[in-house]
């Protein structure tokens, strides 16, 4: 009898498997490394401030039990109980985004929390998608991006414990404001530009930005968020715009008008919110390329700067349109379509810099152009925190969501067992810990300690 082949799924899984223990072994090789290297640098501090036997001995204890218990500490194994629900401030076609308050530890940090059904995920095609923003925030260990601290899942969900950003997003300052100086923009657009940037040196293009996932730090600085759609960087077709997939069918024979500013802006900013939850969302920010399903590179990213900046600028996209297939249709023919209305009294600068992103990706700006454009020429980029925002992020609590839309409970999370397990085979390898770098054991800290013994 001859033996039956293995299926496609089984190879599937047997590769995931395989990674998966490949993936382990290189976290428990790296971290060995890591302790041997606080090892030596604890010793070399010694002998550089020559302590004498009792005190090198008594530091060397407590280091090593320092490192024991950062090492219990990362065997944690996090479930949603961990957390406490202080408002939902994001709900959307997979789950939702929660601020939460850590319940087991002294400190009680707070958290934004973001919940996604694994049964719609695995329906929807979309466990590459989380897949990439995990490894994504696992990798990111700057001030431009969002932090991950922790992810875990259980019978339904996945969660993502990730930085709070109290300051709501440029989405929800637009909303209030309506149009930016050219200082603010100039401000915003700049550290939005560093962001990118950070995302592209870790190999990936975000694709999905938009003002909804430019997050404001407690400071009022950019924290860039929502790496659903990131990707590792190639030129090779794929699925980002399954959802108008049509659109690069359309006959653009007919005429196109440049975009016009919504008849009623406060009942546009609203639907603009809404579609931000929903599976479809809007093609206001995506580049023409990426439509043409020819091949993109990361100038995709540029593209959606240049228009979150002229939204910024005129207080609404280049391409609006009351329907989003309207909308595809304006920027597959943008140069038509691309129009800067002259009551928005812009300087030369800012059209330049405006038309030089959204345009040909052969000629758009990249980081490097954009740090020399005119428009930017009064960016400290060697250090953009030192620019004071434009607005304080008011907080009345270390929890405060004033500037979130808040939504009603429709059903606890965590406390309710599925009466049928979904299949943990596509997450196997999402639990992820980040163990603070204000837990790592330093010798001035360990002397501190040995002292107060």
């Amino acid at each position: 009898m001859a033996e039956a082949k293995p299926t496609r799924q089984q190879l599937d899984r047997v590769a995931q498997m395989k990674q998966y223990v490949a993936d382990q072994m290189q976290n428990k090789i790296r971290a060995a490394k890591e302790r041997d290297a606080r090892r030596t640098q604890v010793e070399a501090s010694l002998n550089a401030v020559d302590a004498d036997m009792d005190v090198r001995e008594q530091v060397m204890i407590q280091h090593l039990q320092r490192e024991k218990d950062l090492l219990r500490q990362s065997r944690k194994r996090f479930t949603v109980e961990d957390f406490d629900t202080v408002a939902i401030i994001g709900r959307g076609a997979f789950g939702e985004v929660r601020v939460v308050r850590r319940n087991d530890n002294d400190d009680k940090e707070v958290y934004a929390m973001k919940s996604m059904r694994k049964k719609d995920m695995i329906q929807k095609h979309q466990v590459a998608h989380i897949r990439a923003e995990r490894d994504l925030l696992a990798a990111a260990d700057n001030m431009w991006l969002v932090k991950l601290h922790y992810s875990f899942q259980d019978d339904e969900y996945l969660y993502l414990v990730m930085e709070y950003c109290p300051g709501g997003d440029l989405m929800t300052i637009l909303m209030r404001e309506d149009i930016l100086s050219e200082p603010h923009t100039r401000f915003y657009m700049s550290e939005l530009a560093m962001a990118i940037q950070c995302v592209h040196d870790l190999g990936f293009a975000h694709r999905d930005l938009k003002p909804d996932n430019v997050l404001i730090d407690r400071e009022g600085h950019v924290q860039l968020s929502d790496f659903g759609l990131a990707k590792p960087i190639r030129t090779a077709k794929d699925d980002l715009v399954s959802e108008y997939q049509k659109s690069h069918n359309l006959n653009t024979d007919g005429p196109v008008a440049p975009a016009q500013a919504p008849s009623n802006r406060a009942s546009y900013k609203e639907t603009r919110r809404k579609l931000m939850y929903s599976t479809v969302g809007t093609p206001d920010y995506i580049a023409p390329e990426v439509f043409a399903q020819k091949g993109y590179g990361l100038e995709c990213d540029w593209w959606s700067l240049g228009v979150i900046m002229y939204e910024c600028l005129v207080g609404y996209p280049p391409f609006y349109a009351e329907h989003p297939m309207e909308t595809c249709r304006k920027i597959v023919r943008y140069p038509e379509t691309l129009k800067i209305p002259p009551e928005a009294g812009l300087s030369w600068a800012a059209k330049d810099c405006i038309f030089r992103l959204i345009c040909g990706a052969r000629r758009r700006l990249d980081f490097d152009g954009i740090k020399v454009h005119s428009f930017f020429n009064t960016c400290n980029w060697t250090d953009l925190r030192t620019h004071s925002p434009p607005f304080k992020v008011k907080m009345k609590a270390d929890d405060d969501h004033q500037n979130f839309e808040i939504y009603e409970e429709e059903h606890k999370i965590g406390n309710q067992k599925s009466s049928k397990k979904t299949s943990s085979s596509h997450f196997i390898d999402f639990t992820f810990t980040r163990r603070p770098n204000k837990e790592r054991p330093t010798l001035a800290a360990l002397f501190d300690t040995y002292q107060q013994k």
